[in-house]
């Protein structure tokens, strides 16, 4: 299993559980950016610079994944493609994005963008917390040790 981060819009907090995790279990994690990312040195973590461009990183992401990886991004379309092709999305905030859960996922994400264009409601989410960090730590933590789990 590898972990792959869209990581141009990840959370600084979230990217430091990830390169504490990588070095504690031994899991290769890739960060993919359209931009330069510094990075620990650690033969676990990688940085992959694309090109700019609309949905560059998604689309590199998406080409390297193979079934049973997993993806952390807040980018939904992007997990359902994820999902499509085998792999699991995390939410840098905490959620699993499952076969099960994603369609809602995007239901709701569709109707939220509806009602911020017509101007309805503004602002987008909840300021990224300590809450958050330990909600994605511990959503992190399961599916890695599920995964570990299977392959015993």
């Amino acid at each position: 299993m590898q972990i792959w981060v869209d990581a141009d819009a990840c959370p600084r907090p979230a990217k430091d559980v990830l390169f504490r995790l990588a070095e504690r279990a031994g899991v290769q994690v890739t960060l993919v950016a359209n931009q330069y990312l510094s990075t620990p040195r650690s033969s676990y973590i990688k940085a992959l610079q694309v090109p700019a461009g609309f949905d560059v990183a998604d689309n590199e992401i998406v080409r390297r994944l193979q079934p049973g990886d997993l993806v952390v991004t807040a980018d939904i379309p992007l997990a359902d493609e994820v999902i499509s092709n085998g792999g699991r999305a995390l939410n840098p905030r905490g959620t699993l994005y499952t076969p099960e859960n994603i369609k809602d996922h995007l239901q709701r994400r569709d109707m939220l963008e509806q009602l911020r264009s017509s101007g309805t409601i503004s602002g987008g989410p909840d300021p990224y917390g300590k809450k958050e960090v330990q909600a994605f730590a511990n959503a992190l933590d399961r599916f890695v040790n599920q995964r570990a789990s299977q392959r015993r």
